[in-house]
């Protein structure tokens, strides 16, 4: 019997298993995946929101400016990669200014700080490449990027060192009241316990509605993506963002943490909760809209395309509260943008509720930092020469194009909640982000995971699953 079980490993499940890592409690993710990170929190625009865009009152807008406050010292605390950049909202012509003194007024209302609408001159001193014909824009300073990845597992590794248990490759099948919490049976057997977390993303209506006679439905949102190569990463220097829709933000284009370029994404609405193929549609939208605002984007330069799935609910706000009609059942649905920077107030919030309900007292041991790979590029030479010294494997490179060494790949997999997969080493240190888009590297990490995780060549997968990327040998077909 668990306390607290929590359904999903992504940015808001992870999240909350950290904040409440700080109690004295028996809590367990339970993730359908080979890993966290695998579904809308590794595939997204990866931008931490000033908080304007949300409406004035909503929880999405407090979550918002909270989450945004907190990120800063969380990436220090939990060592992963954030730039406070700052963002552009940029206005086209004088009709649309009222559409932009808006977007500041409720940026104003929502406590968003530093707000600022540019002059024409302005914004083409700050961003040189947006297009000429720009009349104003919003300029929001608290604006910022981050690595989805390494903020989803950094919270993720934390609650587990704090005594959090993760079940992967375990999906939740039905979900049974009991006299005293819940029966979760799942593919892996049947778990029992006094609360359930519902952070399953896209399928949180499913959960829901499995406990609840108030049914709620989550549309899976696509939103398809360019990423292009390093060489274009300094193109603009700040987020740049149309004037919003209804159906979210448009078209963005945004350095990366890590020195690409990123154009996207749509907002197309499907019904397939796996769907993220990316589409000739899809992707027609994107190259068409980004030139919207930003002007020579090298498009030739792209280096891969992929989509994601934003969790929209109908209402068009996030649900964070105890089911009414099912006492111990706790909501994290509609978890969609600006779900990336309020997770850590989400966490909290969780946290919070559950410390409220369950009466939970405080660890004197809380464990509050968690350190990274090491990357040997922030080293100097002489640090870096004598660590190879001592470990030569920081002196083998691995992936090319991303200089990706053996050591790093190796901390990757023996790290708590290792790497099992080529996407989770990816994941975690970059190794097949590159150009090439692992065409070399693949082999010589699928080797490096075999050695350390005692397994067959066969059995290593791209991303878990049935995802195999060795099916045979050579001497098979003689």
């Amino acid at each position: 019997m668990y306390d607290v079980i929590i359904i999903g490993g992504g940015v808001s499940g992870a999240a909350a298993a950290r904040e409440l890592s700080r109690y004295q409690v028996k809590a367990c993710v339970l993730e359908k995946e080979e890993d966290v990170c695998c579904g809308t929190s590794k595939a997204n625009s990866a931008i931490v929101h000033a908080g304007y865009d949300a409406a004035t009152g909503s929880l999405m807008a407090k979550l918002n400016v909270q989450g945004n406050e907190m990120m800063e010292q969380l990436s220090k605390d939990l060592d992963f990669p954030f730039q406070r950049r700052g963002s552009l909202v940029i206005c086209l012509s004088e009709e649309d200014m009222p559409e932009l003194q808006a977007l500041y007024d409720r940026g104003v209302a929502n406590g968003v700080k530093g707000l600022q609408i540019l002059n024409r001159e302005e914004v083409l001193e700050m961003e040189p490449n947006v297009v000429d014909q720009v009349y104003a824009a919003l300029y929001a300073p608290t604006a910022g990027i981050v690595c989805p990845f390494h903020l989803n597992i950094a919270l993720a590794e934390n609650a587990y060192a704090n005594g959090v248990d993760f079940r992967f490759n375990t999906e939740v099948l039905d979900i049974k009241k009991m006299e005293e919490g819940y029966e979760l049976i799942t593919n892996r057997g049947i778990y029992h316990t006094r609360y359930v977390v519902n952070a399953a993303g896209v399928y949180a209506d499913r959960f829901h509605n499995m406990v609840s006679e108030h049914k709620i439905h989550i549309t899976p949102r696509r939103g398809d993506y360019c990423l292009l190569d390093k060489r274009a990463g300094t193109h603009v220097s700040r987020t740049i963002f149309s004037l919003p829709t209804k159906k979210g933000k448009g078209v963005l284009v945004t350095p990366t943490v890590h020195g690409n370029l990123l154009v996207g994404p749509t907002a197309i609405d499907i019904e397939d909760k796996e769907g993220t193929n990316t589409t000739k549609e899809g992707m027609d939208q994107v190259i068409t809209k980004a030139g919207q605002n930003v002007k020579n984007l090298p498009m030739r330069q792209v280096i891969t395309s992929f989509a994601g799935l934003r969790a929209h609910e109908d209402g068009h706000e996030f649900i964070i509260e105890e089911v009414e009609d099912a006492k111990g059942f706790i909501d994290c649905a509609g978890i969609e943008s600006p779900g990336l920077t309020s997770c850590p107030a989400i966490g909290v919030m969780v946290a919070d509720l559950l410390k409220e309900k369950m009466g939970l007292v405080k660890k004197e041991n809380f464990i509050a930092t968690r350190k990274g790979i090491l990357d040997p590029d922030t080293l100097s030479k002489e640090e870096r020469k004598a660590l190879i010294k001592e470990n030569p494997a920081y002196g083998n490179i691995i992936c090319r194009c991303e200089m990706v060494t053996e050591g790093e790949i190796i901390d990757a997999i023996r790290r708590p909640l290792g790497a099992r997969s080529l996407d989770g080493v990816k994941r975690r240190t970059r190794a097949g982000m590159g150009r090439c888009q692992s065409g070399f590297c693949s082999p010589r990490t699928m080797e490096i995971l075999a050695r350390e995780c005692g397994m067959s060549m066969f059995d290593i997968t791209k991303s878990g699953g049935k995802s195999q990327i060795v099916v045979g040998t050579n001497k098979d077909v003689l």
